[in-house]
């Protein structure tokens, strides 16, 4: 199976129709290393031998800060690195000791850019999110920062990772106004279960021609079809296997476990087994479909299997009734969408 590529938005280059996530890479959960270097570089191994093409990390990914893009680093040294489109983030403390170690000043992007592209060893980035909206810093002293980056070489193109839609239409207002380079890409959490609404956000995606590339789009494993619900009055009692995320996340019951989640996950089953696929794949699939704005998820496989099975994806049709049953799984019989 070998991934097919897809425009970024609307600009001229071209990425696997899946890109792969290292917030795991080097990362300690309760003292615990989820993804050590060895499986790291195995996994992007695995990634290029399918066509994948498309990697994301952040300058606070892993444990210390930067421990995952020193490993892509490694990894793409013994690569050709005009192969691949690599994308890193900033806004969250790197220096907790330094005062302007945060947020999206002039000060605090500069430097983190610098470490970034030393950790990557590479000359560019290809991608450069803000990793949050920062209400402390004016938007035109971040966007005319960025837009001196792009201008010096060091980012091709700029991305937005979780912000209102508002906000998002704003930064693109201010760019337009003063002739800086755009936001491309946004990076917003969102599923086919997700417990808020983000119909406006990817309606400013659409318009825009902008990229959408959501993290967690398998809403932390839930939509694998792992989990089995333990209590039909209470949406938030799971059943979930020894080690998984529901068992040390406190984040997913708040996300995830809604009268809405189980909805859409009983009908993504209905329609993996109608497709002969697997809920995740169906999960996956379902948002690669999504009519109104070019969206390429972000999958965070633990093993090859797991790989394998999310690149599978690309082989499954879905038939335009199958995508609205999914869509429409979100809502109540009286058109409102399922509370949490």
């Amino acid at each position: 199976m070998t991934l097919d590529s897809r425009r970024l938005g609307s600009t001229g280059t071209k990425v696997s129709e899946l890109c792969f996530g290292t917030w795991r890479f080097g990362r300690e959960t309760n003292g615990v290393l989820e993804t050590s270097k060895e499986e790291a570089h195995d996994l992007l191994d695995a990634f290029a031998d399918r066509g994948g093409n498309f990697i994301d990390s952040a300058n606070v990914y892993g444990t210390p800060n930067g421990r995952s893009e020193s490993w892509i680093g490694d990894w793409l040294a013994e690569r050709d690195r005009e192969n691949y489109v690599i994308t890193s983030k900033v806004y969250f403390p790197f220096d907790e000791e330094n005062p302007n170690g945060s947020g999206l000043s002039r000060t605090h992007i500069r430097d983190q850019i610098e470490g970034t592209l030393d950790r990557l060893g590479t000359e560019y980035l290809d991608l450069y999110y803000i990793h949050r909206w920062d209400e402390e810093t004016p938007i035109e002293e971040t966007l005319s920062t960025l837009n001196r980056l792009v201008e010096e070489g060091k980012v091709n193109y700029l991305g937005a990772s979780t912000m209102a839609a508002w906000q998002l239409t704003k930064a693109l207002w201010k760019s337009e106004v003063h002739e800086w380079e755009r936001f491309e890409v946004t990076q917003p959490l969102f599923h086919a279960g997700y417990y808020e609404d983000v119909k406006d956000y990817l309606d400013v995606c659409g318009d825009q021609e902008l990229a959408v590339c959501p993290y967690s789009p398998l809403a932390g494993g839930f939509l694998t079809g792992k989990y089995e619900r333990a209590d039909p009055d209470d949406p938030t009692q799971v059943i979930a296997p020894d080690g998984s995320r529901a068992s040390f996340d406190d984040r997913f019951e708040q996300f995830y476990l809604s009268e809405r989640g189980w909805n859409v996950l009983d009908t993504i089953r209905t329609v993996a087994d109608e497709v002969d696929a697997s809920p995740a794949q169906v999960a996956l699939r379902w948002l690669m479909d999504y009519p109104e704005a070019t969206v390429i998820p972000i999958v965070g496989a633990r093993t090859e299997e797991q790989l394998d099975e999310n690149v599978e994806a690309a082989d499954v049709s879905l038939s335009e009734d199958q995508w609205e049953r999914i869509m429409n799984a979100r809502y109540d019989d009286e058109g409102r969408l399922w509370g949490h």
